[in-house]
Parts: structure tokens; C-alpha cells; sequence
């Protein structure tokens, strides 16, 4: 038998406390699913802790079959002497972090390259000035990552792209995706008039970072979504590379109105097809639902959204 576990030392392991928590949940609700939701774990991890707490101590604490739990007479014993620690030691944590008024670790957010432009540049000078201590570790990049399994707190990505599990928050209005060609070499090659005629021109190719093939360029008629394969003398992973590649007059690029917006109106670039360009949702930050939000990911949500306390909007 293992030998009972010690707690009237100095201090207790995170692994100890864990599993005393998790057993004062189910002593207090007495149905490990709504002792689950309460600490926001499964039922199957929270059985788990019990079980070893129990094969620490060295007896069983709860009587548990499919239809009830009830605590056995050691289990009753130890919930009546743990909980007021537990409890003690819950709420001197938490009086602790409110001693710190402003927030202070590290935000890792993975941020698209033109939201990082638009959204996250423009921001970084003030939230340094307004929380000093919260440093913000931001990957630029195109590519649609796993946030949990990148280990990342939040995203801004366009809409059609996130999860259906995610809070979404949206950051700005929806965007269009624009033919555009240089008048060089639209004098050149001619304009096409349906975009079925970008068959027959040469067009810069963009890939999504981490696919092997280019994206099919996306157009609407009569309320239909339908797709473009389009070809042409040179494929990228960044937007910016393909709308250079337009202005030097190599072919049609596809960028959003707001990224070639500048250059439309010095004339240096004409839009195209625009009946067949339809909106699709822009820009959101993103992160996993949580029931309790990190003080830096709280900051910079509401800096970005400068609105009302993030938590408000969930």
C-alpha cells in the first residue's frame, strides 16, 4: 500500500493542491459533472485526481457508483479539515494579484501581415506606454496555425478562417479582394472582361505560407461564389511581393481594396472586374474561450478594440 500523503508541510506540491481541489468540488456537489464544469476540466480528468489523491492517502474518500457520490467517513474527515485551508489559500492568491495594479507577462499573438499593419503597428507605442511590463511577442505570417498547439493566446485573421470554437471579436469592416494590372500591361495584353478571360493573361499567383498549391482566385455572379485557376510568371506567399510584381507591369495581381488602394489612386494601377468581386468577412481577433482571461491578453484586447473591458464583449 502506498504510504499516506503528507500535508503539514511547509508546503504543498502544485500536483497535492490540484487534486485536494479537485476533490472538494466533487465533496461540495456530490456528481463529477457538475464538479467538472465548476473547475472547467473533464469528467474523466477530474475522476482521475480523486482517484490518485486517493491512492495517496491510502483509503477510498467517496462511495461512487453510476447513479450518486457520497463521501465515505475518511472522506468526510478530510473535506471538513481541507476546505477552509483550500479556501484560505485561494483567497490569499487572489488578494495577492490584486496588489499589482498594471498587468505584466507576455502576450504571444500570430497576426496576419496586413492586420499587423493595420491593427497592431499602429497600437504598439501607446500599450508600451500604458503597460510597460506586458511584452508582446507577435508572429507575422499568412499561414492559418493551430493557436493551442502553437501556443499562442490570440490571433487577428480574417473571418472565414477561424474555428467555430473560437471567441471571435471583430476588428474592422469586410473586405474585397480586386483584379489590378498595370496600364503598361493592360496597353500590352488588353483588359479581360469576365474573369474567365484570366485564362488567357498572365496573372501573379499567391500561395497560402504551408500549401503547395496557388490559391484559386474567388469570384461571384448572380450571388454564386465560383473559382479561377488562374497562371502566370510568378507565384508568392506574401500579398505585398504580388502587388509589386503588378506595378512592375509582369501581369494581374489579386490583392484586397485596401492594400492597393494607394496605388489605384496615383494611377499606377487599374482596377478590374469589379461586378465579380465580391465582400467576405475581414479581420477578427481570435482566441480559445476561457473562463478566466490573463491580465496582458485583457490589456491588449481592449487596446486593440479600444471599446469596453474585454471580458464585457465575451
Amino acid at each position: 500500500m502506498n504510504q499516506p500523503m503528507s500535508i503539514s508541510g511547509p508546503l504543498l506540491s502544485s500536483t497535492d493542491f490540484g487534486q485536494l481541489r479537485a476533490f472538494i468540488a466533487v465533496a461540495e456537489a456530490l456528481n463529477f459533472t457538475r464538479a467538472a464544469e465548476k473547475l472547467g476540466v473533464s469528467s474523466s480528468a477530474l475522476s482521475q485526481l480523486v482517484r490518485s489523491l486517493e491512492e495517496r492517502v491510502g483509503v477510498r474518500l467517496l462511495n461512487r457508483n453510476t447513479r450518486s457520490v457520497s463521501l465515505t467517513e475518511a472522506g468526510d474527515q478530510l473535506f471538513q479539515r481541507v476546505k477552509p485551508a483550500v479556501d484560505e489559500l485561494g483567497a490569499a492568491i487572489g488578494q495577492t494579484s490584486h496588489l499589482r495594479d498594471e498587468p505584466v507577462g507576455l502576450v504571444r499573438i500570430h497576426c496576419f501581415r496586413t492586420a499587423a499593419d493595420l491593427y497592431v503597428r499602429p497600437i504598439l507605442k501607446s500599450f508600451h506606454q500604458a503597460y510597460p511590463d506586458v511584452v508582446l511577442d507577435i508572429t507575422v505570417d499568412d499561414e492559418v496555425v493551430d493557436l493551442i498547439a502553437g501556443r499562442f493566446d490570440a490571433a487577428i485573421r480574417i473571418g472565414e478562417v477561424i474555428e467555430k470554437d473560437m471567441v471571435a471579436l471583430r476588428l474592422g469592416p469586410d473586405l474585397r479582394q480586386i483584379a489590378v494590372a498595370s496600364p503598361d500591361y493592360l496597353a500590352r495584353c488588353g483588359t479581360p472582361q469576365h474573369p474567365r478571360d484570366l485564362l488567357s493573361h498572365a496573372c501573379i499567383g499567391w500561395r497560402w505560407p504551408g500549401h503547395e498549391r496557388p490559391y484559386k482566385w474567388e469570384f461571384q455572379e448572380n450571388g454564386q461564389w465560383f473559382e479561377v485557376a488562374v497562371a502566370g510568371p510568378v507565384i508568392a506567399n506574401s500579398k505585398e511581393f504580388c502587388l509589386q510584381a503588378a506595378l512592375d507591369g509582369l501581369g494581374i495581381a489579386f490583392p484586397t481594396e485596401q492594400l492597393c488602394a494607394p496605388y489605384v489612386e496615383a494611377g499606377q494601377l487599374v482596377r478590374l472586374l469589379e461586378p465579380w468581386s465580391a465582400p467576405f468577412p475581414g479581420f477578427y481577433l481570435c482566441f480559445p474561450a476561457r473562463r478566466q482571461m490573463p491580465a496582458p491578453l485583457r490589456a491588449f484586447i481592449d487596446t486593440l478594440l479600444r471599446k469596453e473591458p474585454a471580458e464585457k464583449l465575451l
